[in-house]
C-alpha cells in the first residue's frame, strides 16, 4: 500500500472534490441548488474509460460537526469525533435535508449524467450500450436503474442488474459481468449474456440521504456521497481469469444496514435474492442485519467493522490469489504478478490491517490508496479508485479487484485489462 495517509492537520490534499482540474462542476436546481462535479478518465491503450464524482456541499475533516450537529440536532461533542485523517479521508460530499421527492429527482439527474459520461468517455453513445450493472446500498425507489436508464437513452433491451450488497455492490456487478461461475441453475448467465457487448458497470451512492436522520455520529462522519462507472467489453477489454463471491452473514450486527429494496428475509434459506423482475432487469438484493430502531444504519465503531472485515475477506482475497497462481502456472507464465489491487476504501486502517494479514500468508501486491476526498462512499469505492488507477495500468495488467461490504459480503476477482 502507498505510504501513511497524513493526519488531517498535516494533509497536502485537504481540498475538495470539486477542486480538481478536470472536475465539470455545475448546480443541479433542485433544494436552492446541489453543488455537483463529475470527472472522465479513459486509456486510450486499453479501450476503457468511465467516469466519478460527487453531489452535495464539501466538507473537510475541519467542518464536518456543523454536519453532524445538523443532523443530530445537539452541539459538537469532541469525544465524538474520529481522526478521520489516520483513516484516509480529508473530505466528503453532503446534501441538505431534501424531500423525498427532491432526493428521488436529484438521484435521477446524477445517475443519468453519470451513465452519458462514462459512455462518452467509451467513445459510446447510450443506445449502444447493452449491458448497465450498478451496485447501489440504499436505492432511492425500486425501479431507480431502469429508470435512469431510460432516461440516459440505453435501450429497454439492454441488461440491467441492479446489486444491493452494500460496499460490495459495484465489485459484485462487475464480477456478475465476467464470471460465468456465479450463475444458478434456472437463472440467466448475466456473464455469457453480455461477454463481447458494450457494458457500463458502476455504483452510484445517495448516502447523505440514507444516513440524514442518523443518529450514529461514526456513520455520520465516514459516509458520503460518491458515482463512479466504468465502460467495458466483457473478454475484450477486461478478460476474467479467477473470481470468487462469498456470504458470511453479520449475527452480530457489527454494520447494522436497513433493507430498503425487496428481499424475501432469512426464512427463505439464502442470503441473496436474485429475482428477474422483468426481461432485461435482475435484482440482486443481499440480506442485511438490520437495526432494531428503525434507522438505516448503525455501527458497532472501528473495532467492530475491523472484526467484521478483515478476518473474512483475507481468507476471500487468499482464496483468489492462490486460484490466480494455479492459474498462471497452467499457461506457462507463474512470474506473471498482478499489477495492482483496488480495494475497497472503508477506511485505511482496515485497509492496511488486511495488508499485514496477507503478507503473513506470503502475498503481496500494491494497494494504493485513492480516495481521500470522498469518504467512504460505499459501492462507488471501487470504481473511483479504479478509474484513479487507470492512467498507470498498461495493456496486459491483471488487476485484483477487492469487495467487501456489510451484510457480509465479498467479491473477489482478477482480471486481464486490454490485450
Amino acid at each position: 500500500m502507498s505510504e501513511e495517509v497524513n493526519s488531517e492537520n498535516k494533509s497536502p490534499e485537504a481540498s475538495s472534490f470539486y477542486e480538481r482540474p478536470n472536475v465539470k462542476q455545475d448546480t443541479i436546481q433542485i433544494g436552492g441548488g446541489i453543488p455537483f462535479g463529475i470527472e472522465q478518465v479513459s486509456n486510450k491503450e486499453l479501450g476503457i474509460g468511465g467516469a466519478y464524482g460527487a453531489w452535495g456541499k464539501s466538507y473537510d475533516n475541519a467542518n464536518l460537526p456543523e454536519f453532524v450537529e445538523s443532523r443530530t440536532g445537539r452541539p459538537w461533542n469532541k469525544e465524538d469525533k474520529m481522526e478521520l485523517g489516520d483513516l484516509g479521508f480529508v473530505s466528503r460530499q453532503h446534501v441538505p435535508i431534501l424531500t423525498q421527492e427532491e432526493n428521488h429527482q436529484l438521484e435521477l439527474e446524477v445517475g443519468t449524467r453519470l451513465i452519458k459520461e462514462a459512455a462518452q468517455s467509451n467513445g459510446w453513445e447510450p443506445s449502444e450500450v447493452e449491458g448497465l450493472l450498478v451496485g447501489m446500498s440504499g436505492p432511492i425507489s425500486n425501479d431507480y436503474l431502469s429508470e435512469i436508464a431510460q432516461r440516459a437513452g440505453i435501450p429497454d433491451s439492454a441488461l440491467k442488474v441492479s446489486v444491493h450488497k452494500a460496499c460490495d455492490g459495484s465489485v459484485g456487478a462487475l464480477n456478475l459481468a465476467l464470471n460465468p461461475e456465479l450463475s444458478q441453475p434456472g437463472q440467466l448467465n448475466v456473464a455469457e449474456e453480455l461477454r463481447g457487448k458494450k457494458v457500463l458497470v458502476g455504483g452510484i451512492e445517495g448516502l447523505s440521504r440514507f444516513i440524514g436522520m442518523s443518529q450514529d455520529k461514526n456513520a455520520l462522519q465516514l459516509f458520503g456521497n460518491g458515482f463512479g462507472m466504468i465502460g467495458l467489453i466483457p473478454g475484450k477489454t477486461i478478460k476474467f481469469l479467477v473470481g470468487k463471491s462469498m456470504e458470511v452473514f453479520d449475527d452480530e450486527g457489527l454494520l447494522k444496514v436497513r433493507m430498503v429494496y425487496p428481499h424475501s428475509v432469512k426464512a427463505i434459506g439464502k442470503l441473496v435474492d436474485v429475482v428477474q423482475e422483468g426481461a432485461s432487469y435482475i435484482r440482486v438484493a443481499g440480506l442485511m442485519h438490520e437495526p432494531e430502531d428503525g434507522s438505516n444504519i448503525s455501527m458497532a465503531g472501528l473495532m467492530g467493522m475491523v472484526k467484521l472485515f478483515v478476518r473474512n475477506g483475507v481468507q476471500a482475497v487468499t482464496d483468489v490469489f492462490s486460484s490466480y497462481q494455479k492459474l498462471m502456472e497452467k499457461v506457462g507464465t507463474p512470474e506473471k504478478k498482478l499489477a495492482v489491487a483496488i480495494v475497497h476504501h472503508a477506511n485505511y486502517k482496515i485497509n492496511k490491517l488486511k495488508e499485514k494479514q496477507l503478507l503473513k500468508e506470503g502475498i503481496s501486491f500494491p494497494m494504493p490508496w485513492l480516495l481521500k476526498d470522498f469518504g467512504n462512499v460505499s459501492a462507488a469505492s471501487n470504481m473511483i479508485a479504479f478509474l484513479r488507477q487507470l492512467p498507470q495500468i498498461n495493456p496486459g495488467d491483471h488487476v485484483l479487484f477487492d469487495g467487501f461490504g456489510a451484510g457480509s459480503y465479498y467479491d473477489v476477482l482478477a482480471v486481464e485489462l486490454g490485450s
